[in-house]
C-alpha cells in the first residue's frame, strides 16, 4: 500500500483544530455525504462524513479530546483510502457504510485541551450528557444504531508495553459492558476485532501494542455503548521513537483502520481466539520522556535519589505546541526507561546534560 501517497499531506504536527478539519472538508473531491450534526459551545459546527452502502454500520469519532489529534489525522487519511478505488476499498465501501465524526470537540482541539470550553471531560459526560457535544455524539449513535464503533484516542509518552522496554505506540480496549467486566456478547466481538488488529499491526511495530485498563466506568462513551448491546472498540495513538509530532504513529493507526474496517468487512474475526486479544500485554506506564540515571556521580550526596524522570508538558503557544520537560519523579528508577537517557557517570552524556536547558533544574 502506498501510504506516502495516501496521506493527507495538508493537516500534520499536533495541534489540528476546527479550521483545519473545514479546510480538508472544502478542498477535497472525494465522494462522500457531509452532514451538519450540531454545534459545539462555542458555536463550531460538528459535521459527519459517511461514505459507503454496505449493510454493516461503523461508526467513528475522533478528537473527544481537543488536545489528541492523531487519530484526526490517520482519519483523514483513511477517507482517502476509501477514494482510491482500490479492491480493499471498494470491497469495505460495498459491505459497510462507514460514518466518521473527524472532530468532536472542536472547542478543546483549539485551545489544545482535553476538556471542551465548559470544562468538561466529554468521555465523563456520557450519562448526563451535559453538553451539547455529547448530545450530539449520543443523537448520532441513536439514529445511525451502528454494528461497531470506534472511540478514537490519543496516550501519553508514559505507557510502555507490560514490563518491556518498548514504547506502547499503539494501544486497544474491548471496553467492559458492567462492573464485572463479563465477556458479554458484544465485548466478545470487540476482542475478537482487536485480535484481528493486532496480528495485521504487529507486523509493523512488533512488541508496540498494548492492552489498556478496562476499568468499568458507566460515564465513559464506550462503556455505555458497549453497555448498550454495541461492540465498540478503544484505539489509543501512542508514542513511536522519536516521533513527537505523532506521524509515524499517525501511519500505524491508519493501518489499524484499514485492517478493522477489512475484518469487518469480510466478518473474519467471528470465529478468532479470544487469546489474541488477551495476550496482548497490558499497559504500564514506566516510561519517562527524559531519564537521568546516576546523578551521584555529580553529587555523592544524591545516592539515596540518584535518578531523575522528566515528562514533556505540552503547551501551545503562537499556533504551535511546545515541549517542556518537568520533573516528574526522583529516586531509584531501576525499573523505568526512558525515550532519552543520560549516565552521568559517562562523560559525553554529562557534556550533553550541561548543554540543556533543564539541567538547572536537576543539577544537584
Amino acid at each position: 500500500m502506498d501510504y506516502f501517497g495516501i496521506k493527507e499531506h495538508s493537516i500534520k504536527g499536533r495541534y489540528v483544530t476546527h479550521r483545519n478539519i473545514e479546510e480538508y472538508l472544502k478542498a477535497s473531491n472525494r465522494s462522500f455525504e457531509l452532514e451538519f450534526l450540531g454545534p459545539s459551545v462555542l458555536g463550531h459546527s460538528i459535521k459527519s462524513v459517511t461514505l459507503g452502502t454496505g449493510r454493516i454500520r461503523v461508526l467513528m469519532w475522533s478528537q473527544m479530546h481537543g488536545n489528541e489529534s492523531t487519530t484526526t489525522k490517520s482519519v483523514l487519511d483513511f477517507l482517502n483510502f476509501l477514494n482510491t478505488g482500490t479492491e480493499q476499498a471498494v470491497k469495505i465501501l460495498k459491505n459497510c457504510t462507514v460514518k466518521i465524526i473527524p472532530m468532536l470537540n472542536p472547542d478543546g482541539a483549539a485551545r489544545y485541551t482535553r476538556i471542551n470550553a465548559n470544562e468538561v471531560d466529554l468521555n465523563r459526560d456520557a450519562q448526563n450528557l451535559s453538553q451539547p457535544e455529547s448530545v450530539v455524539l449520543r443523537r448520532t449513535y441513536d439514529d445511525f444504531k451502528p454494528h461497531y464503533c470506534f472511540n478514537l484516542h490519543d496516550q501519553r509518552t508514559i505507557f510502555n508495553v507490560g514490563s518491556s522496554p518498548k514504547p506502547a505506540t499503539a494501544s486497544f480496549l474491548a471496553p467492559a459492558s458492567d462492573p464485572k467486566r463479563s465477556i458479554s456478547k458484544s465485548r466478545k466481538k470487540s476482542m475478537q476485532l482487536i485480535g484481528a488488529i493486532q496480528l495485521q499491526l504487529n507486523t509493523y511495530i512488533p512488541g508496540q501494542i498494548g492492552r489498556y485498563n478496562d476499568t468499568y466506568n458507566p460515564n465513559c462513551v464506550g462503556d455505555t455503548f458497549q453497555a448498550l448491546g454495541t461492540p465498540t472498540v478503544l484505539f489509543e495513538a501512542g508514542h513511536f521513537p522519536g516521533d513527537y509530532e505523532r506521524e509515524k504513529t499517525r501511519e500505524f493507526i491508519f493501518y489499524a483502520l484499514v485492517s478493522a474496517l477489512e475484518t469487518i468487512a469480510e466478518n473474519t474475526h467471528l470465529d478468532l481466539d479470544l487469546s489474541h486479544y488477551t495476550d496482548i500485554p497490558e499497559n504500564n506506564k514506566l516510561f519517562f520522556d527524559i531519564l537521568i540515571r546516576h546523578l551521584d556521580a555529580v553529587d555523592p550526596s544524591f545516592r539515596n535519589k540518584n535518578s531523575v524522570g522528566l515528562v514533556y508538558q505540552e503547551e501551545l503557544k503562537d499556533g504551535e505546541i511546545h515541549f517542556r520537560p518537568k520533573i516528574e519523579m526522583a529516586g531509584d528508577l531501576t525499573d523505568h526507561f526512558g525515550h532519552q537517557t543520560y549516565d552521568c557517570r559517562n562523560p559525553k552524556d554529562l557534556t550533553a546534560l550541561e548543554q540543556q536547558t533543564f539541567w538547572k533544574d536537576v543539577k544537584p
